[in-house]
């Protein structure tokens, strides 16, 4: 019947909610250690798990990192923040509740912009705040029973929820690429979501095209990877608009998603919102931000990368493809300005960026990092081309190689021992030309008689006979004279 349904009369509504870990060393309220692994239950305390007589003291550097956060998303920041306890039961939840801000969150409103099919947009944010992650319940160590790792409890979080803004699983893979991006640009959060250290829940709903109102949401969880939130999105729109056109109705329910096979199962219905009878942590004293302690944080932020585009197609004058493959990459980003701050040819600096440069790191499958050659030398490469000394191609193919191989030479010293210094002597390259030109005495008649495409043909010819080293441009130049004698 899927055939014959048009799910173009439905628009999907789509918000999300995106947990991030915080970078820090210890837990959000104890000295324990926040560190991903470890043997079950070895990053813990009487202070994790809540006992009898102990309490809670607060991490001032999550506060910091969700505060740097927010200002990157263009947030309106709180000043007077407390903390609430969230109340459920859950075997993964050592102190039967959770401490949270979600009543009151550190940073209100802001967006995060986005760019696809050409065209930027900023998807709207509702909140972000600071949270305590829960343990971790382990159901496959063993066949009877479920296992309960604590190490995870009391890790930091942000939670960062959008408004229903997002229309479709492009947009939210585009969302969750930006997103990630900003916090590792940030080094808010590391962003693997194999780890879990980023996890992301959808709340998904649709109604006919041209609505306003809401219609019922479907939570999905579980999903490891943004990949797999794209893939659960569009089984999940779908699903709905199926369900919709054979009659049937939606119920609010959370689902999670099986990637194996693509699909989603129901976990439990959740007909009216959790009664979490959230109440103001007794333990914690609420905090004020100062302007100064404000003023700190945003004086110290990198610049984003949205402000990079800007930058390297406004004042460098990029092409804004090339400035958004650059900016897509923190440490990419840092070689580029290094190597730009060296060389005044900043497009030819692209190219070779996002040419040679990534060619070689695709190959090894490494990273920015690992590329033996420094942004200096890549700038003396640049300059010698510049200079007429070498071409791109000898440069590209020749050149580097032997300096990724001896780092420590300089472009030129191996140009000239390998006999690559490009020639541009008329009296060593004309009798070349009259070599190629003597050899194809009828492609010359087809130039003269109007093919003049056939330029490219000597032109090459030249370039082979004189091993690479015939200056390109005062070879085509000679062929021209030569050829319109």
């Amino acid at each position: 019947m899927s055939a014959s349904i048009d799910y173009n009369k439905y628009e999907a509504v789509i918000g999300l909610e995106v947990h991030a870990q915080l970078q820090t060393e210890s837990k959000l309220f104890s000295s324990d250690s926040a560190a991903f692994g470890g043997l079950p239950n070895t990053h813990i305390s009487p202070v994790t798990l809540g006992h009898p007589g102990t309490l809670p003291f607060l991490n001032g550097k999550a506060v910091e990192l969700a505060i740097r956060l927010g200002f990157a998303c263009h947030c309106e920041i709180e000043k007077e923040n407390f903390f609430a306890r969230k109340n459920y039961f859950y075997p993964d939840l050592p102190k039967g509740y959770q401490i949270s801000q979600h009543t009151a969150p550190i940073c209100i409103g802001g967006y995060v912009p986005i760019f696809i099919d050409g065209k930027a947009r900023n998807v709207q944010l509702n909140r972000i705040h600071l949270e305590e992650d829960a343990g971790k319940s382990m159901h496959d160590q063993d066949p009877e029973n479920t296992m309960v790792d604590y190490n995870r409890a009391g890790v930091p979080l942000v939670e960062i929820v959008t408004e229903p803004d997002i229309h479709n699983a492009d947009e939210a893979y585009a969302y969750l690429t930006e997103l990630r991006r900003l916090v590792r640009w940030l080094e808010v959060c590391d962003g693997n979501m194999e780890e879990g250290s980023m996890r992301c829940d959808a709340n998904i709903s649709i109604r006919p095209k041209g609505a306003t109102t809401l219609g019922t949401k479907v939570e999905v969880k579980n999903m490891n990877s943004i990949r797999n939130v794209k893939r659960a999105i569009e089984n999940e729109i779908k699903r709905q608009v199926e369900l919709t056109e054979q009659g049937g109705h939606i119920v609010q329910e959370t689902r999670s998603f099986d990637a194996s096979n693509g699909s989603s199962f129901p976990l439990r219905s959740k007909e009216e919102a959790n009664d979490y009878r959230y109440f103001p942590e007794p333990d914690l004293a609420p905090f004020h931000l100062t302007d100064d302690f404000l003023a700190g944080i945003k004086a110290a932020l990198p610049e984003l990368p949205e402000e990079k585009v800007t930058r390297y197609t406004g004042q460098l004058g990029l092409r804004e493809y090339d400035a958004r493959v650059i900016a897509d990459d923190k440490p990419t980003a840092e070689y580029f300005e290094a190597l730009s701050a060296a060389t005044p040819h900043l497009q030819a600096a692209a190219n070779w960026m996002l040419g040679p440069v990534k060619s070689w790191l695709n190959e090894n499958g490494a990273d920015i990092s690992a590329f033996p050659v420094k942004p200096a030398a890549l700038a003396d490469l640049i300059a010698i081309i510049a200079d007429g000394k070498v071409n791109f191609s000898i440069a590209s193919s020749r050149i580097l190689p032997a300096m990724i191989a001896e780092p420590g030479k300089t472009p030129l010293a191996i140009a000239t021992a390998l006999n690559l210094i490009q020639d541009t002597d008329e009296g060593s390259i004309l009798p070349v030309i009259d070599e190629v030109l003597a050899k194809y005495p009828a492609k010359v008649a087809e130039f003269r008689s109007g093919k003049k495409g056939l330029i490219g043909l000597f032109v090459g010819e030249v370039m082979k006979l004189s091993g690479g080293k015939a200056d390109p441009k005062l070879t085509n130049e000679l062929l021209m004279k030569r050829l319109n004698a």
